[in-house]
């Protein structure tokens, strides 16, 4: 268990902090409004170069003015508060408000919020009332039925369904069920999880800096639990007049009329003419794939223009095991020679996905691309964001926002290669936030750069499933909810090897290192885990700062039955920050070595290397060695090196200090 040590005190000295930073009087969330702006939780400054920058800024409730209750801080999975941005939020009953201050002229919102879930399952909808300085009232329709998952994986919607496997180890009782006599008794709701949802609000006209947007929940309204507020000023809608304007193929910006049709003729003739096809503001509803190749595909912005579907039922399962289908935009199957030169730019795609079957290809973007460009988009409610599925080459993702998936943000599957995501902001995953799976073929030459990932609710924030010289550099990842965390190496899940070389550096992880619920450990916020294979590519792990780690900040892992067979090795950390850790450093559970060079390290909770090795406490030492080049400072003392053991499979907790600047 996680048990902060965050006092009122320590709060105000934060809301203090952050609030003098913006030049702006201090006042704590009880007095006049102050604009506190953080990103992930934090003071810009701390993150600074790190992540994306999408023109939005972010404001914590738990920072703003507010008659309702703070929850947490705190990182037990399973609640409220862990899901939450920064593991604090504000609970709001009928009749309070939180009130945030405009740090920036804005005239357009977002609200992360969790309202519950209907006693049955099935989510509910509630009124929230906006006000601008009082005035300006607008009514925003909160809905629960794209969150509330339960029980073991692949999950629930039904809270009092019984243990979906039970034959699965449980760590609740300490057994695998079926052996049990009798069967373990577990709470229902079991697990519950994936609370939180967003919704977006044009404000109608500009507000300038210093209006007050308060956020009320009306006489008979469900209790109302209010994580952040993102405001930002959208620019007015695009327009492009040299193009297939969708209208002129009978699309319904209404959204009453199927606009699928429509879609498809005008992308027809598009290719034809060689122009681009626009889609003007409107609700358009699709539901089902739109097969794209050859073809420039903008929108009015993703604010202005939203493609909007149902998911639909196939009378039967598809080739590929899809029990449903929905709204997204498809490349042709790499089989049949993938999709090219397609650039999709300027909407939102709104899904209606609310259970995670694996076999549906009910994502927002799917098939395989080569030579094209994804940038703009809003993508909300399917499945997956973007899911790749190669070989393919050659694809640049800039500047697009991803929130509230069943499963990953994007993933790279099999054999993508030299291609970008670059500059988006990825929240509320129900698996990993970016991901580059090298199922059957490598992924190549891939980066991910200048990406933020929040609150990934299962999983990692970034994940690399084997694949050759791929680049993480200068992303921001925070508050991994549980079983992965920020930043994730593994040999795993059928995945080729890992070769030549793997550069992790200039990333920022924040709050990271969740519970691994079948080990019943902690994992750090970087973690190698050699499952299938071995871990031995050319690892970097350069200029990274590690921020308020749950448990440690970089762990070496090989699964019990396999610790003999495989080891992780030649991973070389170099001019990394470790602020804040509460167990170790390092904690290494394999065979295999490291070297570090130039390592800073403070507020560590227990020994600042936890060496257990391969678990056979040889005379020789552990099998796992740890190599000091120089510049590490005390925590890697020498009686530690190479390969002392020191080994607490569990060792308490010491949450450390807020993160602060390093001097």
């Amino acid at each position: 268990m996680y048990v902060p040590r965050t006092t009122a005190a320590a709060l105000a000295t934060a809301v203090v902090s952050l609030t003098v930073g913006l030049g702006g009087a201090a006042h704590a969330a009880a007095g006049p409004a102050a604009a506190v702006v953080t990103r992930a939780g934090l003071d810009p400054a701390l993150v600074a170069g790190r992540g994306a920058d999408l023109g939005f800024l972010e404001q914590e409730a738990e920072h703003a003015v507010t008659d309702g209750t703070v929850i947490g801080p705190g990182r037990d999975a399973y609640t409220l508060q862990a899901e939450a941005s920064g593991r604090s939020a504000v609970r709001l009953e009928p009749g309070q408000y939180v009130e945030f201050t405009l740090p920036q002229a804005a005239n357009a919102i977002t609200v992360r919020y969790s309202i519950p879930d209907a006693p049955q399952g099935g989510g509910i909808t509630s009124p929230l009332d906006v006000s601008v300085d009082g005035r300006h009232h607008r009514t925003m329709t909160l809905t629960s039925q794209y969150a509330w998952l339960y029980n073991e994986y692949p999950f629930s919607n039904d809270p009092t369904a019984d243990i979906l496997h039970p034959d699965w180890w449980m760590t609740e009782c300490g057994c695998v069920p079926d052996a049990t006599t009798p069967a373990p008794v577990v709470a229902k709701p079991f697990r519950p999880n994936h609370f939180y949802d967003e919704q977006r609000l044009l404000l109608g006209r500009s507000y300038p800096a210093g209006a007050k947007i308060r956020l009320t929940v009306p006489a008979g309204a469900a209790t109302t639990v209010v994580d952040l507020m993102d405001s930002q000023q959208v620019a007015p809608p695009h327009v492009e007049p040299y193009a297939a304007n969708v209208l002129a193929f009978g699309a319904d910006p209404t959204g009453r009329r199927d606009s699928a049709d429509a879609l498809d003729r005008a992308i027809a003739f598009a290719r034809r003419t060689h122009l681009k096809v626009y889609l003007p503001p409107g609700t358009y509803q699709v539901n089902r794939h739109i097969v794209v190749d050859d073809v420039t595909i903008v929108g009015a912005g993703s604010w202005y223009t939203v493609i909007k579907g149902h998911q639909v039922t196939l009378p039967a399962p598809a080739p590929d095991g899809s029990v449903h289908t929905g709204v997204g935009f498809y490349g042709k199957e790499a089989a049949a020679g993938g999709s090219h030169d397609v650039h999709l730019s300027g909407f939102a795609i709104e899904g209606d996905v609310r259970e995670r079957i694996d076999t549906d290809q009910v994502n927002g973007i799917g098939g395989a691309f080569s030579d094209s460009t994804i940038d703009g988009l809003y993508i909300h409610h399917t499945k997956v964001g973007m899911w790749f599925d190669g070989p393919m080459h050659h694809l640049v993702i800039t500047n697009n926002q991803i929130a509230d998936q069943i499963a990953d943000g994007i993933n790279f599957h099999t054999g993508v290669t030299d291609s970008v995501v670059r500059n988006n902001f990825v929240r509320n995953t129900g698996d990993d936030g970016l991901a580059m799976w090298s199922e059957k073929t490598e992924d190549a030459d891939d980066v991910f750069d200048h990406n933020t990932v929040q609150t990934p609710v299962l999983a990692n924030g970034i994940a690399l499933y084997g694949g050759t010289d791929n680049t993480v550099s200068d992303n921001l990842v925070a508050d991994p909810i549980r079983e992965g965390s920020a930043i994730h190496l593994g040999s795993r899940f059928g995945a080729e090897a890992f070769t030549g070389h793997v550069w992790v550096t200039g990333n920022t992880t924040v709050r990271a290192g969740t519970y691994e619920l079948n080990w019943n450990i902690g994992l750090g916020a970087i973690w190698f885990y050699a499952l299938e294979k071995d871990l031995a590519a050319d690892v970097e792990v350069v200029g990274d700062d590690f921020l308020d780690s749950t448990y440690n900040a970089a762990m070496f892992v090989a699964d019990w039955p396999v610790r003999d067979l495989y080891s992780i090795s030649n991973v070389h950390f170099k001019d990394v920050r470790v602020d804040g850790a509460g167990t170790s450093v390092v904690s290494a559970r394999a065979a295999g070595s490291a070297t570090f060079e130039n390592v800073q390290a403070r507020n560590v909770g227990a020994v600042s290397v936890n060496n257990c090795g391969s678990f056979h406490f040889t005379a020789a030492g552990s099998e796992f060695g740890l190599t000091d080049l120089g510049g590490n400072g005390s925590w890697l003392s020498p009686w530690e090196l190479p390969n002392t053991i020191t080994c607490d499979d569990r060792p308490p907790v010491v949450p450390p200090p807020a993160p602060g600047p390093w001097h």
